[in-house]
C-alpha cells in the first residue's frame, strides 16, 4: 500500500539519519570502527521498525498471522507487527462493491431459453472469515450469485420473469444471501437489470399484444353502439309518444343545416307536410328567414 510504503520509508532516513549523526558526533572519521557499529545498528534497528509499521485505510481492514496462526485484525490506522514472526496476507476491503453476474441461454419453467443480466451488492461485515473460510471470496460470491440465479430462472415462468423481476431480485438476494453468510460477506441487495428473449418469441409477443388491443379496442366499439342503439331507442318512443317533439327536433335539424351550410337540402314532400311547413311555400319561407338571419349576422 503506498501510504505504508511512504511511512516506513520516512521512519527508516530518520531513524538512519539519526544513526549516522550519533556515529558522526563519536567521531568525525566516520571509517572508525565505533562509528561502523553504531551506523550497522541504527540501519538494522530502521529496517525492524519499517518493517513493523503498517498503516491501514478507513476502509480496510488487515488479517495479521502469526507463525501462520491468525493472531488479529488490524485497522483503521496505523498499527504495529512483529517482523519475520507476524505477516500481512490480505487486505480486506469493507466497502459497498457491486458484481455484476449473468445467465446466459438458461430455460425458464416453460422452457424458453433467456439471458438475465443483473448486479449484486455487497459488503465483508466480518474480514475473518471472508479470509480465512474461504480461498477467494470474489470468485465464490461470482459463482455462488450465477448459479442461484439460473436456479430461480428454472422455476420461473416467462411471464411472471417479465412482469415481476422485483420478486425475482427479492428472491436472489435471500438464496445468495444464505449461501454467503458463512464467509462473512452480507447481501445488500440484488437487480435484476435486463431480460432477453430469443427474437421470434418477442416478435410473436409484440403480435399478441397488437391483437389484443384490437380486440379491446373493437369491444369497446361495439358496446358504444350498443350504447347508442339504446338511446336511440329511448328517444324514439319518447317522438313516439309526443309528435310535437318530433316536429319541433326536425324542425331543428333542418334550421341547424340550413343556417351551417348555404346550399339547398332536399327534403321528401312527406316529411314536409308532416313537420307542417306547408309544403314548398313554408320551405321557401323558413329559407328565406334563415338567410336574412345570416345577413344580419354579417
Amino acid at each position: 500500500m503506498k501510504n505504508v510504503g511512504s511511512l516506513a520509508a520516512s521512519l527508516f532516513g530518520v531513524i538512519a539519519g539519526i544513526g549516522f549523526g550519533l556515529a558522526y558526533a563519536i567521531g568525525s572519521d566516520l571509517s572508525t570502527s565505533a562509528s561502523i557499529s553504531v551506523i550497522i545498528v541504527f540501519l538494522l534497528i530502521a529496517s525492524l521498525v519499517a518493517g513493523a509499521t503498517k498503516v491501514a485505510n478507513q476502509w480496510t481492514r488487515a488479517i495479521v498471522l502469526r507463525l501462520g496462526k491468525f493472531h488479529t485484525l488490524e485497522g483503521p490506522g496505523i498499527f504495529f507487527i512483529i517482523p519475520i514472526i507476524d505477516y500481512i496476507p490480505y487486505w480486506i476491503d469493507i466497502r459497498v462493491i457491486s458484481t455484476s453476474f449473468k445467465a446466459e441461454k438458461t430455460l425458464t419453467k416453460d422452457t424458453v431459453p433467456v439471458d438475465v443480466d443483473a448486479v449484486l451488492f455487497w459488503k465483508v461485515i466480518d474480514p475473518k472469515k471472508a479470509a480465512l473460510d474461504v480461498a477467494d471470496y470474489y470468485s465464490a460470491i461470482s459463482w455462488a450469485s450465477q448459479t442461484a440465479l439460473r436456479d430461480v430462472i428454472g422455476k420461473t415462468m416467462l411471464a411472471d420473469m417479465l412482469e415481476g423481476r422485483d420478486k425475482i431480485s427479492a428472491l436472489l438476494q435471500v438464496i445468495i444471501d444464505e449461501r454467503t453468510e458463512p464467509w462473512g460477506i452480507n447481501v445488500i441487495s440484488v437487480e435484476v437489470k435486463d431480460v432477453l428473449i430469443p427474437q421470434g418469441l418477442e416478435a410473436a409477443m409484440s403480435m399478441q399484444a397488437q391483437a389484443e388491443r384490437e380486440r379491446q379496442a373493437r369491444v369497446i366499439l361495439g358496446d358504444s353502439e350498443r350504447q347508442i342503439a339504446s338511446m336511440f331507442d329511448d328517444a324514439s318512443k319518447t317522438y313516439a309518444d309526443n309528435p310535437t317533439a318530433f316536429h319541433l327536433r326536425a324542425m331543428n335539424m333542418l334550421y341547424e343545416g340550413l343556417k351551417t351550410n348555404s346550399t339547398i337540402v332536399i327534403v321528401p314532400s312527406t316529411a314536409v307536410e308532416t313537420m307542417g311547413l306547408g309544403g314548398i311555400t313554408g320551405t321557401v319561407a323558413l329559407t328565406k328567414t334563415i338567410v336574412d338571419e345570416k345577413n344580419l349576422l354579417k
